[in-house]
């Protein structure tokens, strides 16, 4: 079973780098050179809906560390609007600007067809419904770890 865990779990981390480098090879083709993958995979996940930093954070649209600085190149490049929220001028809003909806109506329309293409590959519907149950009770055990840590048996 131990084999079977450490396996899996350099899967998800290999995966996670080959989807980055699947998006990076696809702006490569689109011709954007002014972002990178991961700043693409934030304005992904935030799409087009209005948040502060902290919740892109929060939500998990973004686990590394240095989410202000490809904030501040997303806003930098034209990708991003940033605004003082209304109530708390310590925090700020960010959205879409017309150049990250272009951006972000494109990449839909790849992650799309590379999830309709999926079927070519032998994977349906209930492959992923299945790994992602399996992936979410991985995610469920780790929190119980960190909020209770593990005992000997």
């Amino acid at each position: 079973m131990k084999a079977l865990y450490f396996e899996t779990i350099t899967l998800i981390e290999r995966l996670h780098h080959l989807f980055l480098d699947v998006v990076k090879t696809e702006l490569d083709r689109l011709r954007i050179f002014d972002i990178n993958n991961i700043q693409c995979f934030i304005l992904y996940n935030v799409g087009k809906n209005e948040m502060t930093v902290g919740e892109i954070s929060n939500r998990g649209y973004y686990l590394g560390t240095n989410v202000s600085y490809n904030l501040k190149k997303l806003v930098e490049n034209g990708y991003f609007i940033q605004e003082q929220a209304k109530h708390d001028k310590r925090a700020s809003k960010i959205r879409l600007s017309d150049k990250g909806v272009k951006l972000y109506d494109r990449l839909d329309k790849i992650f799309t067809q590379q999830a309709s293409n999926l079927k070519y590959n032998g994977v349906v519907d209930q492959n992923l419904t299945e790994t992602l149950k399996l992936l979410r009770k991985l995610e469920s055990y780790w929190n119980f770890i960190i909020a209770h840590g593990i005992t000997e048996q």
